[in-house]
């Protein structure tokens, strides 16, 4: 007997469907502004939905509208044809000039949809040194965007290579609508009205942030299979989630789909081992398996299953690589965790689960930070470094306490899930 086939793939939906993901883009997500450039970063199976953002974006009022492409294939290329030493070239012309623009009031808007493995048969050590001149290259950039000096925001993309990926037993006309079906629902776009929606959540997320910073606690203990973390909180440290607001005063939600509450670490102050409880997606590379150990708050052993390789290279980008800038809290009960899917890409798989970041910190993350470098940020714990990667560590298994400084304990979390 066969199996039940799905429902043929609706265009006319689909296209419908775009449009409101490009609208909720312009005016949720970045609150464009009347007259405020927009810079985009797109793969190339993107142009539909680049096109249904540009819309809105204009009529929106923006004054300019400059959309950058990136390509598989010509990306694979370079690793096949290109010679050795130009794996420590990147285009830093075009990231400066990307900075320029954010210096500039630029809104930053990234669509991702990349295939998650593009990397995993290449050499590791090129792929770490392009990485690493990639990072370098945009390390101004980057810190415009964890400083929140500009409103930004990032969505997803059904591309042909992720959808294949994710649902390898269907034809791959199918496997895009399916794709495209899990993101409009991550994205709470399936509703009557997903502006009203999002202003919903985005009040839930702001209540448990405020709840978070009414405690004020010095850490959080994380224990479950293969985990037992205590990672202690920067000194001014505040919880964010959902929305905020850039220096610009444009307030933003960075993140489409989002889920998370989210704070600044202290970079000295995380002990204990911790083990990751999904795959990590990294510049087209699959990293798995990862366990770590941490001392005085830098990571003094790693270990991954699959792309070992290349985590050992991504740890040693500098020395902040190896510390936290980021830790995160989810519960297990999130959409996209009651999805079922492993989406294989960051934007998606962090808002299933808490996990933690290593490298850059976010200064947003920070009471009093306007106006303080980064040694004074520094001085209180908040990381510095050329990446920002979060991976997962959260799970139906896992409990979270809050610590306060007199050392008392709070339940957080139990089996995943919020304890109040």
């Amino acid at each position: 007997m066969d199996g039940p086939t799905q429902p043929a793939p609706d265009p006319t939906r689909t296209a419908a469907m775009l449009d409101r993901l490009g609208e909720v883009a312009v005016r949720t997500g970045l609150n464009l502004a009347p007259n405020q450039e927009l810079v985009i970063t797109a793969p190339l199976d993107a142009v539909p939905l680049v096109r249904r953002i540009t819309e809105h974006a204009y009529k929106a009022g923006a004054a300019l509208v400059t959309t950058f492409f990136t390509d598989e294939v010509t990306r694979l290329a370079r690793f096949r044809d290109a010679p050795d030493a130009a794996f420590d070239s990147a285009a830093t012309w075009l990231a400066d000039g990307i900075a320029n623009a954010f210096r500039g009031g630029a809104a930053r808007l990234a669509i991702t949809g990349e295939y998650p493995a593009l990397l995993s048969g290449q050499d590791p050590d090129r792929v770490a040194r392009a990485n690493r001149a990639n990072a370098r290259a945009n390390q101004a950039a980057l810190g415009l965007i964890t400083s929140f000096a500009v409103n930004w925001n990032i969505i997803a993309c059904a591309t042909p290579s992720w959808a294949r990926t994710l649902f390898p037993d269907l034809e791959e006309n199918d496997a895009v609508a399916r794709l495209w079906d899990a993101i409009f629902a991550a994205s709470r776009l399936d509703g009557p009205d997903p502006v009203a929606a999002w202003r919903a959540h985005d009040q839930t997320l702001h209540a448990r942030a405020a709840l978070l910073n009414e405690a004020r606690f010095a850490a959080l203990h994380f224990r479950g299979p293969g985990t037992d973390l205590t990672v202690g909180l920067a000194d001014g440290h505040a919880w964010l989630g959902g929305s905020g607001t850039a220096a610009n005063g444009i307030t933003c939600i960075p993140n489409i789909p989002t889920e998370e509450v989210f704070t600044t670490p202290h970079k000295d102050r995380v002990e204990g081992h911790v083990r990751s409880s999904k795959p990590l997606s990294y510049q087209g590379t699959l990293i798995d398996g990862i366990a770590v150990r941490f001392e005085a708050g830098r990571i003094v052993h790693a270990h991954a299953s699959r792309g070992a390789e290349v985590l050992d290279r991504v740890l040693g980008t500098d020395e902040g690589a190896r510390r936290l800038g980021e830790v995160a809290l989810v519960p297990h009960s999130s959409p996209i965790s009651r999805s079922g899917l492993l989406f294989q890409n960051t934007l998606f798989d962090e808002n299933a689960a808490s996990h933690i970041a290593l490298g850059q910190a976010y200064a947003s993350c920070m009471q009093g930070s306007k106006g303080l470098d980064t040694a004074a940020l520094g001085a209180r714990g908040a990381n510095s470094s050329l990446i920002h990667i979060d991976w997962m560590i959260g799970s139906g298994e896992v409990d979270v306490d809050g610590i306060t400084r007199s050392g008392a304990r709070e339940p957080l979390m139990r089996a995943g899930e919020w304890s109040n």
